[in-house]
């Protein structure tokens, strides 16, 4: 009879857990979102990759030597394309997320490959992560930092 109650237990909690790598619809929507940022990027769209960005951001994006805020956002966008590099492909791998009221934290690797003006590739590989706050604007980034990646993407 107790051990019968422990299984009944045991099955009731496991029903009231969600499923690992379930998303919730939140999550579902920033993801999609960072889809878009990438198309941006690929488009070299600096406005509409602006409009993704919280009025005040504040994060640590690795071509920085310190935390940036808005205003200075897309100065990586502009330098490369200043430069006669094009987005060609990218390659988007979640880690992880998670949705928290009016937050979500998105985790993930991503690889570029980008086309220089000669016709050659550059590829790069980078960690990223975002802050997403959802307000009057619907979701916005609102903090983020990303890294170099200089392991395997997994």
């Amino acid at each position: 009879m107790k051990m019968n109650r422990f299984w009944i237990a045991v099955t009731l909690l496991l029903c009231a857990m969600p499923c690992v790598g379930e998303q919730s619809a939140d999550e579902e929507t920033v993801w999609k979102l960072e889809h878009s940022y990438w198309e941006y990027v690929k488009a070299q769209d600096v406005a509409h990759y602006k409009d993704l960005w919280h009025e005040n951001f504040l994060g640590w994006p690795s071509f920085s030597p310190e935390p940036q805020r808005k205003d200075h956002i897309a100065d990586w966008l502009i330098k490369y394309t200043a430069n006669g590099l094009r987005l060609k492909s990218y390659d988007l791998k979640p880690a992880g997320s998670q949705a928290t009221g009016q937050l979500v934290v998105v985790h993930y690797y991503v690889t570029t490959v980008w086309t220089k003006k000669d016709g050659s590739e550059q590829t790069e590989m980078r960690r990223i992560t975002h802050t997403w706050l959802h307000g009057d604007k619907g979701w916005q980034i609102i903090s983020g930092m990303s890294a170099a990646e200089s392991g395997a993407v997994k």
